[in-house]
């Protein structure tokens, strides 16, 4: 008698397939080499950046300290922990984050998520109905493959070196007619994954303003989600610092998901969501309860710590040391690949740049790919088996725009290129292999 698989809910069916990033860069770690492979694709933040002896010194005087720090190693509540909370808020004021001010921060919550910023992306496609999703093209492939297998339809709107396209938004809801009705948020990553675009200040009113219009065509709130998790990392001095969201909310619809982990440790897992009160709000708190009552206390306490103490020198020191390798990584993009390109996003924030060449696709059958990759099968490009040349991981173009988008063909022929985890003298090395792979993909023709 033949016995079924376990039944699988439609999320289930939809998640027990690979997305096409989680596949390729899988594949690429199965056998990655430290000392010779270079990962230009993980997003993952540089390791010098991670304050381990503060974070050290944040343990021990949070263990120390039992009468501020209650109960840090046991559960905690599902708001998050009051220290963390109030430090978070000075946080925003002392530093001027956006242009926050104690009036609008003091009509709006501050939550803190279960495990990072992430599980605060999750718990929205959780709590808000499904429906069509407004988001910027490219798109943050991560989310965006989430939404969809929770029955999300998404609304990709290609962006400019602006952030999202405003102008071709209105279009955009115009064409939906009727369907506006379905529309159930708006969601941004105020610094584009994977761009790197600075979204601006005007579009970041004009969003709003557009949110709103819809809400009162609409009856009902039709949220704007502002994803600000690399917002602290605008290390160029020549780019001005935009204002938040929440400044121009006038309906209560404008929440900003932020997060430290760039900025301290990502394994401190402390992302948090500011908005106001309501129904979602108190939604996504219970979320949290039933996720584990929320994340670890004691990693709250350290970041709280962290946050009042140290957190100035901590972001300069960051930003100083991506605005060096953003820089000399550019110098190298130009030298290798310049001839090549059609064009270059990013090197101002965050820690990516994306790229479009004038004819050469990047996708996982093409010449390049296959180049950086080693899988030509030419033993002399490749090397002989089981000893392969150094071999370079990036993300190609294909995933970061949305499939049935506009964008599609033009995304055959990007990259997206992360300085932030390697060291310098590897980034190098990689671009140049970048270069060989360029002139071995013009020497092969078309794809």
């Amino acid at each position: 008698m033949e016995i079924e698989t376990i039944w699988l809910s439609e999320y289930g069916r939809e998640s027990s397939i690979p997305a096409p990033v989680s596949r390729m860069m899988a594949a690429f770690a199965a056998d990655f080499r430290d000392d010779l492979d270079v990962n230009l694709g993980v997003g993952y933040v540089n390791e010098n950046t991670i304050p381990r002896s503060l974070v050290e010194e944040a343990l021990r005087e949070v263990l120390a300290d039992p009468r501020k720090y209650r109960m840090a190693l046991n559960y905690g509540g599902p708001h998050g922990s009051a220290n963390l909370i109030e430090s978070i808020r000075r946080f925003h004021l002392e530093r001027g984050l956006g242009g926050l001010t104690p009036e609008v921060l003091g009509r709006n919550q501050i939550v803190i998520g279960p495990n990072g910023a992430t599980s605060l992306l999750e718990g929205i496609a959780q709590t808000v109905a499904p429906g069509i999703v407004v988001t910027a093209d490219p798109v943050y492939y991560i989310y965006s493959n989430y939404l969809r297998r929770m029955g999300f339809e998404i609304c990709a709107v290609p962006e400019d070196e602006n952030g999202l396209d405003v102008d071709r938004l209105e279009v955009r809801l115009r064409a939906l007619g009727r369907r506006r009705s379905e529309v159930r948020c708006f969601y941004v990553v105020t610094i584009s994954n994977p761009t790197c675009s600075i979204l601006t200040t005007q579009r970041r009113r004009r969003l709003v303003e557009i949110a709103t219009r819809l809400s009162r065509e609409q009856k009902r709130k039709v949220p704007v989600f502002f994803d600000t998790a690399y917002e602290n990392l605008i290390h160029d001095p020549a780019v001005g610092k935009p204002q938040s969201g929440l400044l121009f909310d006038e309906l209560g619809i404008v929440y900003e998901i932020g997060t430290l982990s760039k900025i301290l440790a990502p394994a401190l897992r402390i992302g948090y969501l500011i908005g106001p009160d309501g129904p979602f709000l108190r939604a996504m708190v219970q979320k949290t309860s039933d996720a584990g009552f929320s994340a670890p206390l004691v990693t709250q306490e350290i970041a709280s710590y962290l946050l009042d103490r140290h957190v100035a020198g901590q972001i300069e020191r960051v930003n100083s040391g991506y605005r060096e390798k953003a820089t000399k990584t550019r110098q190298w993009i130009d030298r290798s690949l310049g001839r090549a390109l059609a064009g270059c996003t990013g090197g101002s924030a965050g820690f990516y740049f994306y790229l479009t060449f004038r004819q050469l696709e990047t996708h996982e059958a093409s010449p390049l790919f296959r180049f950086l990759s080693r899988t030509t099968g030419d033993a002399a490009v490749d090397g002989p088996a089981g000893a392969r040349k150094p071999r370079v991981a990036y993300i190609p173009g294909e995933f970061c725009v949305y499939p049935q988008g506009e964008l599609v063909e033009l995304g055959k022929r990007q990259l997206r290129l992360s300085y932030g985890f390697e060291e310098l003298s590897r980034i190098d090395r990689a671009v140049a292999l970048m270069g060989e792979a360029v002139s071995y993909a013009e020497a092969s023709g078309p794809s």
